[in-house]
């Protein structure tokens, strides 16, 4: 089995999108939204089976994990009943397309996030997709400001009231900022790989762990720029007197395999210990385009992990064995399929 723990809902229908644009126009004019739009399940079934099903396929994957548009979620947008409405109409269209096609994919929510506004007003949101919708996971915005990074750091005890509710539900998170609005930081070529590194050097810093032991985070992107630059974090982590990074954070922290290039994959299968790689490919996202030093397109990422220097188990580990440890609530999913 082959578990991609990164896609997003990028092809989602035009009229959830024109609906986005009318509800902030409304914000800006200080009107009241218009009803979310009518989208017929035929129209997700036509995004989904011409795009991301239809890659899946060619590709070979089985299971994706999939979450609302990760550029799209814009907590700095608008204010906090703004971000709840949205995140509410993208997680209820994440259940539309897990309900259509349940033995391909499983849903992550985004959380309803606003800069300035507490982290418990996102729980409610948390718990109705986990509950009732049967979500496995949730997108974690590490700075909802868009690119001015102004708010606590994630080990701050502002963001623990997050933390609890994950562990008691028992779902991870995926660490992943979304649009920039700073000039300086190109969203999915610089935000992002930001965003991953900054990541990880906060938990570094801090002693996240040792008061959630069974947190569960994990860094896409490969973990931006952490495995190329390994040595620095274990040097920073000796300088700062914290354990050995596979105690004080790799216990806790995971990395997937969105990487477009052998090398990098290489890289990052030698540095990183299998078990806190998945297997990700962000299709269809960040770069759609095909590498013509390949002549295969960037985003699929499978092509790279089967080329790796890893033994069958290994890989079993990095495509499936993993996603299903760190998701407790995919595997049971699985298992109820018989899978």
């Amino acid at each position: 089995m082959i578990i991609d723990c990164h896609g997003h809902y990028t092809t989602a229908p035009e009229a959830h999108n024109l609906w986005r644009q009318a509800q902030v126009s409304a914000y800006d004019a200080g009107t009241r939204p218009p009803a979310y739009a009518v989208i017929s399940d035929d129209e997700i079934v036509e995004t989904i089976e011409s795009n991301q099903l239809r890659l899946v396929r060619e590709r070979g994957a089985d299971v994706t994990i999939f979450s609302p548009r990760a550029s799209a979620m814009e907590h700095h947008v608008g204010d906090e009943a703004v971000s709840a409405a949205w995140s509410r109409a993208c997680n209820d269209l994440i259940a539309r397309v897990v309900g259509l096609f349940p033995e391909s994919f499983v849903g992550v929510c985004q959380l309803p996030q606003s800069p300035g506004v507490p982290v418990e007003n996102s729980l409610a949101e948390l718990e109705r997709c986990v509950l009732e919708l049967g979500f496995v996971g949730l997108n974690l915005n590490p700075d909802p400001s868009g690119g001015w990074w102004n708010g606590p750091p994630l080990t701050d005890r502002s963001w623990y009231p997050l933390y609890e509710k994950m562990v008691e539900l028992d779902v991870p998170a995926m660490i992943h900022v979304s649009g920039s609005c700073n000039p300086n930081f190109h969203a999915t070529g610089a935000h992002y790989m930001n965003a991953d590194t900054t990541a990880f050097m906060q938990l570094l810093q801090g002693d996240l762990f040792g008061d959630f032991p069974d947190l569960r985070l994990i860094i896409p992107h490969g973990g931006g720029a952490v495995p190329y630059h390994w040595g620095r974090y274990r040097g920073l982590a000796d300088m700062l007197h914290k354990p050995n990074l596979s105690e004080h954070v790799m216990k806790n922290v995971f990395f997937d395999t969105c990487v477009y290039h052998q090398a990098g994959i290489d890289l990052l299968c030698e540095v990183i210990d299998t078990a806190n790689i998945l297997f990700g490919s962000e299709m269809v996202g960040a770069v759609r385009g095909i590498d013509p030093e390949t002549g295969h397109y960037f985003d699929d990422t499978k092509r790279y992990v089967d080329a790796a220097d890893l033994t069958s188990l290994e890989r079993d580990m990095v495509y499936a064995d993993n996603a299903r440890r760190v998701y407790p609530r995919l595997d049971r999913i699985l298992a109820g399929q018989g899978r």
